[in-house]
């Protein structure tokens, strides 16, 4: 079949605008009225993306309280408006979608503490304050058990090479310091950050 470039642009040209108006709006759904675009009233929200350390920019857009979506931002200079695989699918870990389409809480996401004592194979949830708790006991007595003051030459060293550090991309670098004074404080030589996994 022969098709000139002309034919060819009116064709695909035809094709695009189709395209357009049925995604935004103009398909008539199974009630008779149109479908309405999720983000009409939605407010823009500018954050950090929580996956590494780039620090990419986005814009979640809230509605009721809840993220309707997410999607990179275009004024931000570290990432001009576009997402790694990671950052793109930010929005499908607290939501999945149901055979209809509609957004749904995620089943899989953990919103709760869970423990799992050792030898266990069941995990029981528990509260935050005890959670909190567990975790200072056993850092203490693993920093107490393992905390050396001198090397073998002598020299005043005030480290624990039983516990390591790992940053986090979701805080800040004021908390990431935080955190890293903290670290240093208690005598961890081994830090590490998540965006290096």
């Amino acid at each position: 079949m022969n098709i000139s470039r002309r034919q060819f642009l009116k064709v695909s040209g035809t094709a695009a605008a189709t395209t357009t108006l049925y995604s935004v709006g103009f398909r008539k759904v199974a009630e008779g009225s149109t479908r309405r675009f999720r983000l009409h009233y939605a407010q823009e929200i500018t954050t950090i993306c929580p996956f590494c350390s780039v620090g990419c920019g986005m814009i979640c857009h809230v509605q009721e309280g809840r993220i309707v979506n997410t999607e990179g931002d275009p004024d931000h200079p570290i990432n001009e408006g576009t997402l790694c695989s990671k950052g793109s699918s930010l929005y499908n870990m607290a939501f999945v979608y149901d055979e209809q389409g509609n957004a749904q809480p995620n089943p899989h996401r953990v919103t709760r503490v869970l423990y799992r004592a050792p030898k266990a194979d069941e995990w029981e949830e528990v509260d935050w304050d005890w959670a909190l708790k567990r975790i200072a006991e056993n850092i203490k007595k693993t920093r107490d058990e393992t905390f050396i003051q001198e090397n073998q030459e002598g020299v005043t060293v005030n480290r624990t090479p039983s516990i390591s550090w790992l940053g986090s991309a979701m805080c800040n670098n004021e908390e990431n310091y935080l955190f890293h004074k903290f670290a240093r404080s208690i005598g961890l030589v081994t830090m590490d950050h998540c965006a290096r996994l």
